[in-house]
C-alpha cells in the first residue's frame, strides 16, 4: 500500500488518538494530520511520538474559514489529501422540553455541520486526484434514539443521510464515502458511568462489554483501505450486537 496522507478531526480524544495510531501502524510511509481545536495535549505527545509522520494543524471544525485554511496547508506541504476521518463531535444531553436553543445549535454545529464543512473543503482536492476515502463517525443513537439526546441524535443521523446522499454525487469520481456508527465505546464519554448505571449499560450489549477504541479504528481503517474500494454509503454500526 502507497503512502497516504490522512486528516483527522477531533484528533485529542481517545477514539481519534487510537484511528492515528492504526494508520501510523498500517504503513510505516503513512502521514496522519491531527486536526485540533481548543484541546490538544494528546494530540501534541502522539504528534510527539512519531515527529517525521505526524503533525497537529489548528482546526476548529464548525468554521468555513478554518476548513479552508487547515486543508491549503496540508496541500501546499503535502501535495495531497488522501483520507478524511471526521471525527469530530460533542454531546449536551438533556430533555428536548428544557434543552436549549443555543445547546442543539452547539452540539448540530459540531456534529453535522463540520461534518458538511470538512466534505466540502477536501472535496476539490480529491476529485483533482480522483481519489479519495472519506469515514464520517456517526453513532449508534442516529439508528437507535435514545430519550435525553435529541440534538446529539438528530446531528448523527444527519450525519448519515449526508453520507449516503454524497456517496452517490462522487462514486463515479474514484472516492468513497462511509459512516460508521460506534455503540457504547470505552472513551471519555463513558467516564461519567459508574457502578449501577455503568452494568445497566452493559447489559444492554448482547457481548456484555464496551468496545475499544482500537476495535472502532480498525473498522475506520478498513473503510480508508483500497479493500473497501466497493464499498460506499453504508452505515456500519460496530456495538457488540445492540441491534
Amino acid at each position: 500500500m502507497s503512502a497516504r496522507l490522512i486528516l483527522i478531526t477531533g484528533a485529542n480524544g481517545g477514539l481519534g488518538a487510537a484511528v492515528a495510531r492504526a494508520f501510523l501502524q498500517e504503513n510505516s510511509a503513512n502521514l496522519v494530520c491531527l486536526g485540533v481545536h481548543s484541546r490538544r495535549e494528546q494530540a501534541d505527545q502522539l504528534a510527539g511520538e512519531n515527529p517525521t509522520r505526524c503533525f497537529t494543524l489548528a482546526l476548529d471544525v464548525t468554521s468555513p474559514d478554518s476548513w479552508s485554511l487547515a486543508v491549503a496547508q496540508i496541500l501546499a506541504r503535502h501535495q495531497r489529501l488522501d483520507v478524511l476521518v471526521n471525527n469530530a463531535g460533542n454531546h449536551e444531553d438533556a430533555l428536548l422540553a428544557t434543552m436549549s436553543p443555543d445547546s442543539w445549535r452547539r452540539v448540530l454545529a459540531t456534529n453535522l455541520d463540520g461534518v458538511f464543512h470538512g466534505c466540502q473543503a477536501v472535496l476539490p482536492a480529491m476529485i483533482s486526484q480522483h481519489a479519495g476515502r472519506i469515514v464520517n463517525v456517526s453513532s449508534l443513537s442516529a439508528l437507535l434514539a435514545p430519550a435525553g439526546q435529541a440534538n446529539y441524535a438528530a446531528a448523527k443521523a444527519g450525519v448519515v443521510a449526508l453520507t449516503q446522499s454524497l456517496a452517490k454525487e462522487v462514486a463515479r469520481i474514484g472516492i468513497t464515502v462511509n459512516a460508521v456508527c460506534p455503540g457504547f465505546v470505552e472513551t471519555e464519554a463513558l467516564a461519567r458511568l459508574a457502578g449501577e448505571e455503568r452494568r445497566a449499560a452493559q447489559l444492554k450489549i448482547p457481548m456484555r462489554r464496551f468496545g475499544r477504541p482500537d476495535e472502532i479504528a480498525a473498522v475506520i481503517r478498513f473503510l480508508a483501505s483500497p479493500d473497501a474500494s466497493y464499498l460506499t454509503g453504508a452505515a456500519l454500526k460496530v456495538d457488540g450486537g445492540i441491534f
